[in-house]
């Protein structure tokens, strides 16, 4: 019998060592879930004007490739849902899909501002002409996908409630929205978020209460641009914490003449990398709108599609260097659900027990924390020029089996 028991020990024991796969499952890792380019400037700034012309898929299709290459999760598209410019909506969308792009829709109903000379709209139609546009149109959403139904929802209808004084009716629309926006979503069975009501700082800061945060899916989305990275720094934090939620970029970009002052190409690259490198430490931070690609002091290509030296930097940070490896037991069995933790991110292993992590360019070290429950925890110092790295955990207490087949794996290990 204790032979028997010990070939059988044995047997798992091969069967262990020799079934671990240590095949990567194809990922994304990112420092942001969502890492957005806008395009406002064209896809919603020229859509009446080039609606009938079919050159412009050419310049669509040229844009929107530029940012697929930067690491962008997705592209903001700013073109109105009224039935006029559906059809150039759809060729936005198309070459997002054709560049493997989520699209973020940031458009509205061309009446709540009165765009392109549309009459005002009041709250209640807003609202039920989402819900059709939605359910009319499932086939234009993807999962993964972001709808903003009211973006600077303050900008149109009754107006700014730091001005007209009607902070709750403000609140109690964009609940309302969001509710029926989202319960639009699971009827065509899309995951699409619906809660990002991107605002101005200053009305986040009057609206935005943990009640309210909560009740619109547990995020504060802000168009957001300040003169130094230190005040963008902290009033992102302080914005989590008055909100209870997490925080999101709506807009965010340089230079602003009137804020950041005429900075250079190189000056804008600057700033914007000094931002990025502050902001990736933010934990409450889940996304981020650079804005914008073409158009305006802020952007990243000139109108002929040449780049400045920005696209680089943005590029660094989406498509962010990664350290990967595999955690494991000491019978190299993988350990999966495994937390693994840098400065920046945290990760989970998965089935072969296998993790990425981003870092930035400049980190020559990063430390490690590694737990598993029913392992003691593990802190690792790892050389980033070491591009993959084995973590082997200890168990707690263990077994006779557990210590039998230790015994066994070190025998080996020693003959090899």
């Amino acid at each position: 019998m204790k032979i028997k028991s010990f070939i059988f020990v044995f047997i798992i024991y091969l069967f262990t060592v020799f079934s671990i796969s240590n095949a990567q499952e194809e990922s994304r890792t990112t420092f942001w879930e969502v890492q957005s380019i806008d395009t406002m400037k064209y896809s919603r700034d020229l859509a009446r004007e080039k609606l009938n012309v079919r050159s412009f898929d050419a310049v669509i299709d040229q844009q929107i490739k530029a940012i697929a290459g930067t690491g962008a999760t997705h592209v903001a598209v700013g073109t109105p849902y009224d039935a006029e410019f559906l059809p150039m909506l759809r060729r936005w969308v198309a070459a997002a899909r054709k560049y493997n792009l989520n699209v973020w829709f940031r458009g509205n109903w061309s009446g709540w501002e009165g765009w392109f000379d549309y009459p005002i709209i009041s709250r209640a139609n807003h609202i039920a002409l989402t819900e059709k546009f939605i359910l009319n149109n499932e086939n234009l959403f993807e999962d993964g996908d972001i709808f903003t139904a009211c973006p600077e929802c303050e900008n149109g209808g009754p107006g700014d409630p730091r001005h007209n004084g009607d902070v709750s009716g403000h609140r109690q629309f964009l609940i309302n929205e969001y509710n029926k926006v989202q319960a639009a979503f699971e009827k065509i069975d899309k995951d699409v978020k619906a809660s990002y009501f991107s605002m101005n700082g200053d009305v986040a800061r009057l609206v935005m209460n943990k009640s309210t945060t909560e009740n619109l899916g547990g995020a504060v989305t802000i168009d957001h641009y300040v003169r130094t990275v230190e005040k963008l720094v902290s009033d992102i934090k302080n914005f989590a914490k008055i909100s209870g939620g997490e925080v999101v970029l709506g807009e965010f970009g340089a230079p602003i003449p009137d804020i950041h002052g005429r900075l250079s190409k190189a000056g804008q690259a600057a700033w914007i990398e000094s931002a990025l490198e502050e902001l990736v430490k933010i934990e409450e931070l889940k996304g981020i709108n650079y804005w914008t690609n073409i158009g305006g002091s802020t952007q990243l290509w000139n109108e002929k599609g040449m780049p400045a030296p920005a696209v680089e930097v943005i590029k660094s940070f989406y498509k962010p260097l990664l350290i990967s490896g595999f955690v494991k037991d000491r019978l190299d069995r993988p350990i999966a659900g495994a937390i693994v933790k840098n400065n920046y991110r945290s990760a989970t292993t998965r089935s072969n027990g296998y993790f990425e992590l981003p870092y930035l360019k400049n980190d020559s070290l990063l430390q490690l924390n590694v737990s598993a429950e029913g392992y003691l925890d593990e802190v690792l110092n790892v050389a980033t020029q070491n591009q993959q790295v084995e973590i082997t955990l200890v168990k707690q207490g263990g077994n006779f089996v557990y210590y039998l087949l230790s015994f066994i794996k070190m025998i080996f290990s020693f003959r090899h």
